[in-house]
């Protein structure tokens, strides 16, 4: 069996970035595995730009991005496997992987950092009535036939979801010169960034429509059309509202998932609200020595974040491995609903830190609290606030010093 310091799990920009992290703070026994043929992750087929402005104050198309940390694993020759899947972790930090060229092989890791991404919610999770013709695609899958195969799933769209990926492909397929008829979200808000459904629909005046949803598919070998409905409050289709689009291509954007079946078999606990595991600051997992960053923790909205969240991971995995202990606090974090989920759900150190969140729904002029019992440790007020853009906040030591627990809520006026 090899002994290896630091295995990462993924080579998409969060492991990259661990990676790099880790080797810069001295740990150069490192290996990445990634499944597909090449590093770089999801960004390889997102051809567009908008990345890299918190980073590298640059827009940055995607492969453009991952280039820039490919470049520093490159240079710093830090090694990785390609086409390699890994099968199992044990809560002994024991990884089983398989590839062609080893065939099934084990490695002992001193630290491990989970970096998979996620996975589109399938058509099957809908339970949509009618056939199963062909038409019908996530819309990541559509994305990497537009952007890295060259081909085109059809000539008349119908979007459901207005996910960040929805959107863009919404603008992607309009300009390879296919018709957009509309984009059907569920909610009663976008899921997308406001960005995104100014660049991607409003100028190509691409409907955008609101508490709607996809009621039938009809077609049997190939889709023909899509009945759509207006829901009401209940999310319940309104019979009077029905609307029959024909199309022959049905894009899902219907949300993201932690690709956390490894973890499972760590023991790894997760959050039932962000399906991604429960982590301290260091964003070290429930599994001693087992860290996870970026979308396999929980969905971003920008690579920027899932970078800089990476690092976290990446020097808290090389102080664990040269065993560099530290006067360890515990105060857990908590909601009020309003505020869905805050990243960690632990704070272990007296030092400054970043708490990711996202709310619940649309709020103005909301303020958003901390608070440890009675005393409000935090407060700043935010002119709007949506599910669909993740939002931080920066705690400063002596603000958490001497707290026992940390309430995160939201006052609304």
């Amino acid at each position: 069996m090899k002994q290896i310091d630091l295995v990462i799990i993924g080579g998409g920009p969060a492991g990259m970035s661990a990676a790099v992290a880790a080797y810069e703070k001295g740990i150069t026994d490192i290996l990445i595995l990634e499944r597909d043929v090449a590093l770089g992750g999801i960004l390889r087929q997102c051809i567009h730009n908008g990345f890299g402005l918190h980073r590298f104050g640059e827009e940055l198309t995607g492969p453009e991005y991952a280039w820039r940390y490919e470049k520093q694993v490159l240079e710093k020759k830090i090694p990785y496997l390609l086409n390699t899947m890994v099968l199992d972790i044990s809560p002994d930090r024991v990884i089983t992987a398989t590839n062609t060229e080893e065939g099934v092989f084990q490695i002992q890791a001193k630290a491990i950092i989970l970096a998979m991404g996620c996975r589109e919610r399938p058509a099957g999770a809908l339970a949509i009535a009618g056939d199963r013709p062909s038409g019908i695609f996530s819309a990541g899958t559509a994305q990497k036939y537009v952007n890295m195969k060259g081909y085109l799933p059809g000539k008349n769209v119908v979007i459901l979801g207005s996910g960040d990926i929805g959107l863009i492909m919404a603008r992607r397929m309009t300009l390879e010169g296919a018709k957009v008829h509309a984009v059907c979200e569920l909610m009663p808000y976008s899921g997308g960034l406001a960005r995104n459904i100014e660049q991607c629909l409003n100028d190509f005046n691409i409907p955008l429509k609101l508490s709607h949803t996809v009621v039938k598919i009809h077609g049997k070998g190939r889709l023909e059309g899509v009945t759509i409905a207006k829901v009401d409050e209940n999310r319940r289709p309104i019979p009077e509202s029905f609307e029959y689009i024909p199309c022959d291509t049905l894009l899902l954007s219907v949300g993201l998932i932690p690709e956390n079946e490894l973890s499972k078999t760590a023991n790894v606990t997760l959050d039932r609200i962000t399906n991604g595991a429960v982590v301290d600051q260091d964003r070290q997992t429930s599994t001693e020595g087992i860290f996870a960053c970026g979308n396999v923790l929980h969905v971003h909205d920008l690579v920027d974040y899932v970078s800089e969240e990476a690092e976290i991971a990446g020097a808290s995995a090389a102080a664990y491995i040269r065993g560099e202990a530290s006067e360890r606090i515990n105060i857990p974090l908590s909601t009020d609903g309003k505020i869905r989920y805050t990243v960690p759900q632990t704070i272990t150190q007296k030092k400054e830190l970043r708490v990711y969140f996202r709310v619940a729904d649309i709020f103005r002029n909301a303020t958003v609290k901390v608070t440890d019992g009675d005393r409000v440790v935090y407060s700043r007020k935010k002119q709007k606030l949506a599910p669909g853009e993740m939002e931080c906040i920066t705690l400063k030591p002596d603000q958490i010093a001497d707290a026992k627990a940390l309430k995160f809520s939201l006052e609304v006026q």
